[in-house]
């Protein structure tokens, strides 16, 4: 029976317990060159230490205009690879294996003096509206996240994370409330997302496993449910994602129709019905920071992974003190053996 600190292995990622640090944006590059910054580096090495076994860097994007806010991280430049790859070196030097979150925010651009999009419709009245792509462009844009994962690759990630989720530029091509085209991209609306999946897996070792996020459910009136992201899912599936990271919503601005659970492991039958229905693993989130509710997840086998973001906000000793109101027996710093 496996628990939140039992060891886990797929493909090349061997992980020494269950415990994920999800992407959470720090809105953080000062300078707004999508250069990581000290503040990135003492965020995610301070969880290393604090016993997550798998770090996943915040949202990175495939360029400049790509980006929810311009002080976010960026790959679209060499020269956004060496602060990337300090602090891949400490988490490693912890314990830690870390992987990265590679996106373009689409029409969630805030800063971008024109937005793109699969079509030209506003996230709502008070966004701007954005350009709907060329497919030449679209075409180019598959290039851009091609180029960001070879980077990635070069800078000693252990994992790549494709964001297909919340709203942003992917979701946005598969959604149909989103996408509106004539081209190909909109006669088949996993088709961008595809090309993504098969241009990084291009880039990556055979080892290397490549990570979904996805939003397994729309929160709006017309929104698909859980029916139709098994569908999309098994899709990027065969193009060779190796793990969905399951989240929801993010398509439009909550309304009464559609609101997400507050409650805890709320997202978790989402989680659920992905990996029984593609038999493929997945990684848990959503308000799971309970030690106990966490190392069910995983003992009743709803998830593989179980990625906690606000406790470790909170808190960036979050595994360390899991462990030990679990008793499970976990790797202490020997700085810190006293404490625990």
């Amino acid at each position: 029976m496996n628990d939140l600190f039992s060891p886990y292995k797929i493909k090349g990622l061997e992980l020494k317990n269950r415990v994920v640090m999800p992407p959470m944006c720090q809105y953080s590059v000062g300078d707004k060159d999508g250069i990581a910054t000290d503040w990135h580096y003492l965020h995610y090495v301070s969880r290393a230490v604090g016993g997550a076994s798998f770090i996943i860097i915040e949202m990175t994007d495939v360029e400049p205009d790509g980006r929810i806010s311009d002080y976010d991280l960026g790959l679209w430049s060499d020269e956004q690879i060496p602060a990337l790859a300090r602090i891949v070196e400490a988490c490693h030097s912890y314990g830690a294996k870390v992987g990265i979150q590679i996106a373009h925010a689409g029409r969630k651009a805030e800063d971008a003096a024109e937005p793109v999009a699969p079509s030209a419709i506003p996230f709502d009245v008070n966004w701007k509206t954005p350009r709907a792509l060329s497919t030449s462009e679209v075409k180019e844009m598959v290039e851009k996240f091609r180029k960001a994962v070879k980077r990635a690759v070069q800078a000693g990630f252990d994992a790549i994370e494709i964001h297909g989720a919340h709203g942003y530029l992917i979701h946005q091509f598969h959604s149909p409330l989103t996408n509106k085209r004539d081209d190909e991209y909109g006669k088949d609306l996993t088709k961008f997302g595809r090309e993504i999946i098969e241009a990084a897996k291009a880039e990556m070792p055979d080892d290397m496993p490549l990570i979904m996020r996805i939003s397994a459910k729309e929160y709006v009136e017309g929104g698909y449910g859980i029916e139709e992201s098994i569908q999309f899912a098994k899709e990027y599936k065969e193009a060779g994602v190796d793990m969905f990271d399951v989240s929801s919503g993010g398509e439009g601005p909550i309304s009464a129709f559609g609101k997400p659970g507050t409650h805890a492991a709320y997202q978790v039958p989402l989680a659920r019905e992905i990996k029984a229905a593609l038999n493929i693993p997945v990684i848990a989130v959503g308000r799971l920071d309970d030690p106990t509710l966490a190392n069910a997840v995983v003992g009743t086998e709803d998830a593989d992974l179980v990625a906690i973001g606000r406790g470790m906000l909170r808190n960036p000793y979050w595994a360390l003190e899991a462990a030990a109101s679990l008793k499970k027996e976990t790797t202490l710093p020997r700085q810190y053996t006293s404490g625990f």
